[in-house]
């Protein structure tokens, strides 16, 4: 639990409700450690403490609400993003933008305000991510709840649910980068290496991978880059204009740094989309080029969730998994979860590029 801003997380007994006619109860057998959850513990995003987090769940299904029918006792699931189900967005199979996804997800409570969570009459914030599974068990809802097969790994699917899905939906779904196209993504962590694996999956003829860890972008040359920069040792546009012949077609930031992201539209080809969908602080602003932007055609996009649908999307991952075709596993290393701020911290080092931890 986070009770302080920027403080280690603790391990605490408390209470937790039954679930309500809409949300099951899931007994976690794993969560991936994810940035978002790293910044909501640093205070950058409003989400009130004391706050259980973790929205990287995967788990078996112990009991269900009276009106759920989508799963059943004993099914294996993933827990992903929440969605309100009613709006524009939702109505139309773009849930990753709900109208309500920002206190779906952010808020730490039910939509009635709210919590499943106390500890001797105290409130505990929790919902975080429609879950809250840095946890032995979560109560989460049948809009964010995706039932998985039974005979994978159940434990290695939970980073299915944000980051792995953010970046190789980013690829698949939002930027919907071709064969034969150039693709360059800034960050090699686990979204940005999901990236990589998801480009070399569509076909892509040149993916670049930049970076400052010479270790993460060797990596990345296993996972599927053609090419890689260090950032610290050139000027990557100059790179990548002369890798690509030009410019790329479509780029993607990872950091949330403004100035990262004024780095990959200056590598944009005339036509060429740069996604955007790394976690910054409340009121960062992202400045640009007019000139450059607006004569050239270039286009900047936010993407949230990698623009999924998780029940169709996750269960492909896993069958792409299945098939060798989407190595994810190499990006993980396990921990109990008695070490969770150790596997933050490694984390947060670069140690490890996407961490799990276990529950008893």
């Amino acid at each position: 639990m986070c009770r302080t801003p920027g403080a280690p997380l603790s391990i605490e007994s408390l209470e937790l409700e039954h679930p309500r006619d809409s949300e099951i109860l899931v007994r976690v057998v794993a969560a991936g450690v994810c940035h978002t959850d790293l910044v909501v513990r640093d205070g950058m995003l409003p989400t009130p403490p004391p706050v259980v987090l973790g929205h990287e769940g995967a788990g078996v299904v112990e009991r269900v609400g009276s009106a759920v029918t989508k799963v059943a006792v004993g099914d294996h699931v993933v827990m992903t993003f929440n969605s309100c189900g009613s709006c524009a967005s939702c109505v139309e199979d773009a849930a990753t933008y709900c109208h309500d996804f920002f206190p779906r997800n952010f808020a730490a409570a039910r939509a009635d305000g709210s919590s499943a969570l106390s500890k001797d009459g105290e409130r505990i914030n929790g919902n975080f991510f429609g879950q809250s599974s840095f946890a032995t068990h979560a109560v989460c809802h049948e809009r964010n709840v995706v039932k998985v097969p039974a005979d994978v790994s159940l434990e290695l699917l939970g980073p299915l649910a944000c980051g792995v899905q953010t970046g190789a939906g980013a690829v698949i779904n939002a930027l919907r980068v071709g064969a034969g196209r150039s693709f360059v993504v800034f960050g090699a962590g686990s979204v940005g290496l999901s990236a990589v694996m998801a480009a070399r999956l569509v076909g892509a003829a040149t993916i670049v991978a930049v970076d400052l860890n010479d270790a993460r972008l060797a990596f990345a040359e296993e996972v599927g880059a053609t090419h890689t920069v260090n950032s610290s040792s050139c000027n990557p546009v100059d790179a990548i204009m002369e890798i690509t012949g030009g410019g790329v077609h479509f780029a993607l930031d990872t950091t949330g740094l403004g100035t990262v992201i004024r780095t990959a539209v200056a590598c944009l080809a005339p036509r060429g989309t740069c996604g955007v969908l790394g976690a910054s602080a409340m009121g960062t602003e992202i400045t640009l080029d007019e000139v450059h932007f607006m004569s050239g055609g270039r286009r900047l996009m936010g993407i949230v969730e990698g623009e999924s649908t998780p029940d169709v999307f996750i269960p492909s991952l896993i069958e792409l998994h299945r098939q060798g075709r989407f190595p994810f596993d190499k990006l993980v290393k396990f921990y109990p979860f008695e070490q969770i701020n150790e596997a933050i911290r490694d984390s947060e080092t670069g140690a490890t590029i996407k961490p799990i931890v276990r529950m008893s």
